[in-house]
Parts: structure tokens; sequence; C-alpha cells
């Protein structure tokens, strides 16, 4: 069996760390997913993932990233169930990270309500090549 799950997209909220009782750090997060369909106003639906990381990952999650970065989770999905306050079973299905990459520069402005036109825009002087002086006694070969 293969329970394999990998994922792009955007933090809903702050990252919330805690730890275990065991001292061990855990760290959740919704992370917001655009879906290839559209629903009946044109509009493309999201999808809306409850993430769960651990250990040092999870630290480096609450210092890096922020509510609105764009990150790529690579994990597996986990069924958990429970019960309510009221007796009720529930379950719920998260995803638990193997591995969480930043897929923004730090300190990027956030691109989340920018124009997708506009994310990857060079300013014109940004795109000029400027020369690079190499001397033949800098070469490797």
């Amino acid at each position: 069996m293969i329970n394999r799950v990998v994922l792009v997209g955007r933090l809903t909220r702050d990252p919330e760390l805690r730890k275990t009782n065991s001292d061990v750090a855990v760290a959740s997060f919704t992370l917001a997913v655009d879906d290839r369909s559209k629903n009946a106003e044109g509009k493309q639906n999201t999808n809306f993932i409850p993430v769960t990381v651990w250990r040092e990952q999870a630290t480096n999650v609450c210092k890096f990233v922020r509510k609105g970065s764009l990150v790529g989770v690579d994990g597996r999905i986990v069924q958990r169930s429970f019960e309510r306050k009221d007796g009720t079973k529930a379950s719920a299905l998260e995803v638990v990270a193997d591995s969480v990459k930043f897929l923004e520069p730090k300190g990027a402005k956030n691109n989340a309500e920018a124009p997708k036109d506009d994310i990857n825009q060079v300013e014109p002087e940004e795109k000029e090549m400027k020369g690079v002086d190499i001397v033949d006694d800098d070469l490797p070969f």
C-alpha cells in the first residue's frame, strides 16, 4: 500500500507550536490548495487541508512561515477518531508532514493577494546582465 501526499499551497493562518508531555515539538496549520475545477460562478475551488508537522521541522515552520506563505508539503494522510464532548464519535483526516519546503524567499512580500500576472515580474534594470571578469587562474579546469 502507498500513502503519500504532495501539496503546494498557502497557509491560512500562522502555524501553532505546541509541546507534548515528553517535550517534542508539534506544529499545526491549515493549507489552502487550489483545485483544478471551478464552481458555477467560474471561481476556482479551494481545499483547506489540516497539516501537522513534528520535531525540528515543526520549530522551523513556526520560525519562518506565516499566514499567506507558500509552502510545499510532503507527507501522508492520517485518520483520527475521537469522541466529542456530547459523546458522539467523529473522525478527521489530516496530513502528517514528513517535509515542509519553504517556496518563497525569506522576508518576501506575501503574494497571496497579488494578481498572478505580477508575481514573477522583474524590474527592467534587473534584466540586464552585468559582465563578469574571470581570470583563467580562477577556473577549476
